[in-house]
């Protein structure tokens, strides 16, 4: 015997009796003359025990529906489908069919076919939508998909059998009442199938196939927030099918039928990205950030207002991943950086700094998730460290280096020795060069550009001493870093080493010649030159791409009079091609916009100044 007490569910009053076959039935009294029936324990004996009485069988079909709808919506399927197993098999004993199909899919079609349009008909497609409801909630689409023609013409059937709840009640005190009306549990499940499959077959790459179906569904009668989902599906397919301005307008279609979709915003600003229209992805990240910060998007936008949410039926893996959307501090980091990178600084100033309110407020409620997207707190600093030195606030720029400084200065190794890595890792872009202990090679990163975010913004001040100062403190702490090949001792590590060992060792070898470069640049204003053109060369050694220490080598060699060594210079930093895109690297490390800055007019004026006197 299987019991179970879900009478709490419908929050009415009820009384129990019990039949002669030896079912017991719960009727609750839903107020005036109507009731429904609830079971107290399994309705059917064993097909050893004593038959179904056929004057009772709708009754007792009737209350395995609404218990296997509450077993459901505990998601207590096994017990829910046992119900629903036992329950068709005395149906097909009772009218003498013994054979009872293996396969799920076969079953269901044995009991369609011996019931034919008898009365029970309509209860038994009752069990069969429950049946569809466990599948769905289960995951199993193929089961779904090879009986699918067959669930969905107990839709189309729905007006034929469904007509007998449209008796007038006045007629009888004995209303059989399900707890979830049959019509709106169809048409649930109909556009639940449409979502699930639509997803699972974009999430394997067959978007051309998902997309039609997807479609029907947009117009089904159903909650708006199941449509929206309809709308996102259907612009993810076109976005894949490299037609992003159809997707823009689904995007648009699934906000309009539903405001919480937030999914489809964050859609919208991938397109964007995608598209290269950077106002447009700004808007779209300040539009997310927003609504993800109102307190009706922290719930799930699928609420449990039914018995049996679609938050319950959709629970496919696939689904999942196609709608998840960043956290809220993470769109606000994209924000904050799309912002500076962008020219727009002082926008990009304020994000960050609400960002970082954001992360030490939470960090004293100690809610701070680790699995956040976000870069780590340093890195977080000195990002902002560099929007506010572009924004003129050199000593705002420097208080935030300070706390990177004070924070890791203690930590960090006397000399760190990098071990040669497998390729495959080296492809993967993984940390493959910390050493053991920790991350101490980013910590020393870390610490070396807040020392030349310092260094930045004294020259910023015009202290050129305390610039040369800085600089010199990044550099001394960035050739603690020693790279050791297999087989072979250690040693410093060269520009040609960066491509074959990932980005540690790329943001080392920037930071070495970013900081001789700014030192070189230094020496230049207090007129030490000799030592400004050797920092300036081996800037250029560490990082060819430095257009600052290229410019400014070739100023150092004009005024020592090597002036066809200045125009080659000048020439071959005009020339040449960078290796990465400055918006792949964090912002701090981009060569910076204040501190002295040569004109270019004059030094092509020079050039030509010296390429004619060459030709007399």
């Amino acid at each position: 015997m299987i019991t179970s007490t879900y009478f709490g569910v419908v929050g009415f009053d009820c009384s129990h009796t019990r039949r002669s076959s030896g079912t017991h039935v719960m009727r609750l009294h839903l107020g005036g003359e109507f009731s429904c029936y609830l079971y107290a324990s399994f309705p059917f004996p064993s097909p050893a025990g004593i038959p179904p009485i056929a004057d009772h069988t709708r009754v007792e079909l009737t209350v395995v529906y609404n218990a296997c709808v509450c077993s459901i919506a505990r998601s207590q399927f096994s017990e829910a489908e046992l119900l629903l197993t036992q329950a068709t098999e005395r149906l097909l004993q009772m009218k003498g069919d013994g054979s009872v199909a293996s396969d799920p899919s076969e079953f269901w079609r044995t009991a369609l076919k011996s019931l034919g349009n008898t009365a029970l008909n309509a209860c038994v497609m009752n069990l069969l939508c429950l049946q569809w409801a466990i599948w769905l909630a289960t995951c199993q689409l193929k089961t779904i998909q090879g009986f699918q023609d067959e669930l969905f013409s107990v839709f189309e059937a729905l007006g034929v059998w469904g007509a007998e709840s449209s008796v007038p009640r006045s007629e009888s005190s004995d209303v059989l009442l399900l707890v979830m009306d049959q019509r709106r549990l169809i048409e649930l499940l109909k556009i639940c199938t449409f979502i699930a499959q639509g997803a699972e077959r974009l999430s394997e790459g067959q978007s051309s196939e998902a997309l039609p179906g997807l479609q029907t569904a947009s117009s089904l009668p159903a909650p708006r927030t199941l449509i929206a989902y309809t709308h996102l599906l259907s612009g993810s397919c076109l976005a894949h099918m490299s037609r992003p301005q159809m997707a823009l307008q689904c995007y648009r279609m699934a906000l309009e039928t539903d405001p919480r979709c937030v999914c489809a915003l964050y859609r919208s600003m991938l397109i964007y990205r995608q598209l290269g229209n950077t106002q447009a992805e700004i808007q779209a990240l300040r539009l997310l950030h927003s609504t993800l910060m109102l307190p009706s998007t922290t719930e799930s936008a699928l609420a449990a207002t039914h018995l049996l949410p679609p938050s319950l039926l959709l629970r496919s893996q696939s689904l999942s991943s196609l709608l998840l959307v960043p956290s809220a501090l993470s769109v606000l980091h994209s924000l904050a950086l799309k912002c500076v990178l962008h020219e727009r600084v002082s926008e990009g100033v304020e994000h960050y700094l609400d960002l970082l309110a954001t992360l030490h407020s939470e960090d004293q409620h100690g809610v701070h998730a680790e699995g956040s997207p976000l870069p780590k707190l340093p890195e977080l600093y000195l990002q902002a460290g560099a929007a506010l030195l572009m924004a003129r606030r050199a000593a705002d720029c420097m208080a935030l280096c300070d706390e990177v400084i004070t924070t890791a200065l203690e930590l960090l190794p006397e000399k760190v020795v990098l071990e040669e890595q497998p390729e495959e890792k080296c492809e993967a872009e993984t940390r493959a060069l910390c050493a053991e202990g920790g991350d101490r090679v980013g910590m020393l990163l870390w610490v070396g550009a807040a020392y030349l975010l310092q260094g930045h913004c004294h020259t910023h001040l015009r202290d050129w001493k305390q610039a040369v100062t800085h600089y010199t403190r990044c550099f001394n702490l960035l050739v603690k870093v020693h790279f050791k090949k297999r087989g072979c001792q250690p040693q410093i590590p060269s520009t040609d080493m960066v491509g074959m060992q990932g980005t540690d060792l790329c943001i080392l070898q920037r930071l070495k010649g970013l900081s001789l470069a700014g030192r070189g640049i230094s020496l230049t204003q207090t007129d030490q030159l000799r030592e400004a053109l050797r920092d300036l060369q081996l800037s250029m050694q560490a990082f060819p791409e430095c257009t600052g220490a290229g410019l400014w080598c070739g100023e150092v060699l004009w005024r020592l009079g090597r002036r066809r060594e200045a125009v080659a210079c000048w020439e071959k930093t005009w020339n040449f091609t960078p290796q990465s895109s400055v918006q792949s690297l964090s912002v701090y490390l981009q060569e910076p916009q204040s501190g002295p800055l040569l004109d270019s007019t004059e030094l092509r004026r020079r050039i030509q100044d010296v390429g004619s006197t060459v030709s007399v």
